[in-house]
Parts: C-alpha cells; structure tokens; sequence
C-alpha cells in the first residue's frame, strides 16, 4: 500500500510540477525575451540546445540505474545493490571527466560551425556559456546517481517536490538579474547553481533516509557487461531524443542566425509543455513495468496496462491538441509577439504525430523493463539520422517550418508505424486492440472541434482578455462528450474520484 500510495502522490505532484512548469512558462518567458531581445534569447535557445548534447554523455546509465536497483530491491540484495551503487558512481565520474574534454573540443570549434550564423560578440557570449555548462554537466553526472537511486525506491515525493523547487527557483532568481540589465551568461550561472543544488540536496537525502552504501571493490565484470549492453541502446534512444528536438535549433543557428532559433524555441517551449502532459507520469511507469516482467505478467496484462494508461494519456492530449488548434496562433501573438508567428505552426506541425509516440509510453517502459529496447534504438536512430538530412534543404528553403517539417516526417516512420508494428508482433503487446480502443474515443474529440470551430462564428476568439472564458466554454464541451461518448467505467470513477478527493480539499480549507 506504501508503493501505491507514493506512485499516487508522485502523480499527483508530477501534475502539480508540470502545472508550475507551465504557469511559470506563461509568466517568465514573455518577461525574458522582451528583456534579452530576440537575437540574445535565440542565442540563448541556441546554446541551450547545444548543452543539450551533454546530456547523451549519461548513456543511458540513469535508467539502467532504475532498473537494476529496482531488480536488487525486489529480490532483497543489499550487498548486490551497494556493490551496484559503487560501480555506477565510478562510472558516472568518468563521465564527468569525459565531459570536460568535449567541452574543451566544442569550445575550440564553436567559431568554425557558427561562423555563417553568429556575430562575433554573439560568438564570445557562446564561448563563455559552454565553459560554464561544462563544469555544470561534469559535476551533475556523479551526483545524479542519487537521483536514480531515488526514483528505484519509489521515493516520487521526494523526487517530484524537488523538481519543483528547481522549476521555481530559477525564474525567482534569473528576474532581477535580468531586470539589472544582465543577459544570457548570467542565467546560464543561475541555472547551473540551483541545478547544482539541488542534486546535493538529493546526495544528502540519499544517505539519511534510504541508507544506501557504496562498495568500491571489484567490480563484476559480467554484470557490467550486461548493463552496458542495456543503457548502449537506451543512450541511443537518448541521442534520438536530442536529434528530434535539439538539432533542428542547431542547423537553424548555424545557417540562418539566431533569429529563427528564437521563433522555433517558443514553439519548442509549447512542445516541451505538450510532452510534460504524458511525460509527467511516464516516469513512474518503469518501476511498474519492471515489477510486472519480473513477476511474468502475461501479455494480456500487459496490454491492458498499455491501454488503460493510454487511454487516460489521450484524453489529456487530444485535449490539449484541440484546443491549441483553436486557441493557439492567437496567444501565441499576444504572448511572444507578432514576429513569433510561426511558432504556432512549428508547433501544429510538430504537435500532431507526437500525440502518438506520448499516448504508448508505457510500451517503452516495457521495452526497458523488458531489456528489448534494442530494436526500437536502432530503428529511431537510422530515423534521426535522415531527419538531419531532411532538416538541412528544408531549412535552407522554408526556415524553422521546414526543420518542423522533417521533424514531424521522422516521428510519423519511426515512433509511430515501425513501433506500432514491433509492439504487437515482439512484444505481444495487442495494438490492435490498443488502437480500437483510442479510435473509440476520436468521435467525441472530432466533435468537440468541430463544436470549437463553431464557437468562433459566437464568440471573439481575437480577444485575449475573453480567451479564459471561451476555453471554460470548450472545456465543459470536450469533457461533456468524453463522458457520455468516450469514458469507459474506470475512467467515469477516476474521474469523479478524482472530482471528490478536490472537492474535498477546497472544503477542509
């Protein structure tokens, strides 16, 4: 009951994070472009999606970390798990040390790549964030071991409660500096520092309440092997990720200036919202998934878990994705500006395939808890591969629509129809019955849009003001059809349940 207890309240506080995230997106970023300008914050996004590469040097570690502690912790091996502890710390300091060379390489070629895109004060600027966001990364690499080792122990609390102080300590601290009149490198600093931070806060938890242990003995060369064999294709699932929504900024930077990238980060700031709506949950799924293969769960359980978790994830996003179809292009002038216009559709472009790679996030953790993620790494890196070569005529031709684009063309091949195949055909997974099931549910969402794009012949979508007033209106429309239409009896009472448990909280106060 203890374990369901806390995958409740990381899910509730997932949401809650998210929600911060989200609020904290509509209030800070407007303030913060207006005060950089665009090129200085299109020089910021440029930068942050270079760091992003660093991120890959984990190589899947994180997860293995999870998923192996996870094993030891159902079995009941302390010695194992310590010795396991010991062996990822060494690890991931190696790594840490392995980031500093690549920032001193990346340091040294910053001028050579950019030249054709950046100013040369642009180019100094650039110089001086890497230097500070490789420190940041090869100090948060040994430390975030503690953070996995967290999440194995089911500790969602803890962990959720920390992302939300990280979330809302950057933006506290970054406003002031910026209205002093500091730029970009100061918010790289303050960034970093609270990053920092908060994973010693994690260091210290780790110690007092799990009590875990490090052995720094032999290592077990054999069981190293095994896991290097599971996190290979799981960084490559990694650099996958990296490729899809970071080197289309990056190829921007490079050809047309930071402009662009400035327009694409803002649709990169909605797509990151959208991803946060499944993704937010998604984390605890793996510690689920791993107990069910350990336990030889049948397929049937398995893809009833697939759709149960699949339905409740679309009905969030093909909520959200109607209503930036309706309400979008209209805040997105009003937030960022005029001159961020394309960022609405960069965002629809992008928007609609992800929908379905977000709604099968449990059949990843499948494959993860299952050690079969080799095929699906190996496929979507092949793809990511040809989105670059796609992303670079297309933005040479059409800017930040085409890198969307060639974006949008390798989600649709290989999270979508290759993965739907492998699911059902390896993984015993019914997709079949999987998309029965979603389809279902479409014919209240087709409707509840068509009911939007009526809602505009009534009322002035144009308005700003009257935006929160016409999205209550669509909302009890939306939800009204869902459960008459699509709501299964499960979802009717979490639903309500969930309806209730609010209630109540409102009442208590």
């Amino acid at each position: 009951m203890l374990k369901l207890s806390q995958m409740k309240k990381g899910a509730i506080l997932s949401y809650l994070s998210m929600f911060i995230t989200i609020i904290i997106a509509l209030l800070y970023t407007p303030i913060m472009i207006r005060l950089l300008g665009q090129s200085e914050y299109g020089l910021y996004a440029l930068i942050g999606s270079v760091a992003a590469y660093f991120s890959i040097l984990d190589l899947g570690l994180g997860n293995a970390i999870v998923r192996y502690t996870s094993r030891n912790r159902a079995i009941g091996d302390k010695e194992a798990e310590s010795k396991l502890n010991g062996m990822f710390l060494i690890l991931y300091s190696i790594i840490g040390l392995i980031t500093i060379i690549a920032g001193i390489v990346f340091y040294n070629i910053i001028d050579t790549i950019f030249a054709a895109g950046l100013s040369t004060v642009e180019l100094k600027k650039a110089k001086i964030m890497v230097i500070i966001l490789t420190i940041n990364f090869a100090l948060s690499f040994p430390l975030a071991v503690f953070g996995s080792i967290m999440q194995a122990y089911e500790r969602f609390v803890i962990v959720k409660t920390i992302e939300i102080v990280r979330a809302l300590a950057i933006p506290i601290i970054t406003l002031p500096i910026l209205f002093l009149g500091y730029g970009s490198i100061a918010m790289v600093i303050i960034m970093s520092f609270v990053n920092i931070s908060c994973l010693l806060f994690n260091v210290l938890y780790s110690f007092k309440h799990l009590k875990i242990n490090f052995y720094f003995g032999k290592i077990d060369t054999s069981l190293l092997k095994e896991i290097l064999g599971y996190s290979f294709f799981v960084f490559l699932g990694v650099i996958v990720d990296q490729i899809y929504w970071n080197t289309d900024q990056f190829i921007l930077g490079a050809i047309a200036g930071t402009v662009p990238v400035a327009v694409y980060a803002i649709a990169m700031q909605f797509i990151n919202i959208y991803k946060k709506f499944s993704t937010s949950i998604s984390s605890l799924f793996l510690p689920r998934a791993s107990i069910m293969v350990a336990n030889h769960s049948s397929n049937t359980e398995m893809t009833k878990s697939m759709i149960k978790y699949g339905r409740i994830q679309y009905i969030i996003m093909a909520y959200i994705l109607t209503g930036f179809i309706l309400f979008g292009r209209v805040f997105v002038n009003h937030w960022a500006g005029s001159n961020y216009d394309n960022a609405y559709y960069i965002t629809l472009i992008i928007m609609v395939p992800l929908m379905i790679p977000l709604i099968q996030n449990f059949g990843i953790s499948v494959l993860y808890a299952k050690n079969m993620q080799k095929f699906r790494s190996v496929v979507l890196i092949f793809i990511a591969v040809l989105n670059i070569i796609i992303t670079i005529p297309l933005v040479q031709s059409y800017g930040g629509i085409g890198a969307a684009v060639a974006t949008a063309i390798s989600l649709t091949i290989g999270n979508t129809i290759i993965m739907n195949i492998y699911y059902h055909n390896k993984i015993g997974i019914n997709m079949l019955h999987f998309w029965r099931n979603i389809l279902g549910m479409s014919l209240p969402v087709l409707l509840a849009l068509c009911v939007g794009f009526g809602m505009k012949f009534i009322l002035d979508f144009n308005d700003l003001l009257l935006m929160p007033f016409n999205i209550l209106i669509y909302s009890l429309i939306y939800m009204s059809l869902m459960w008459y239409l699509g709501f299964n009896v499960y979802e009717k009472d979490l639903f309500s349940s969930t309806l209730a448990r609010f209630r109540k909280l409102l009442l208590r106060k």
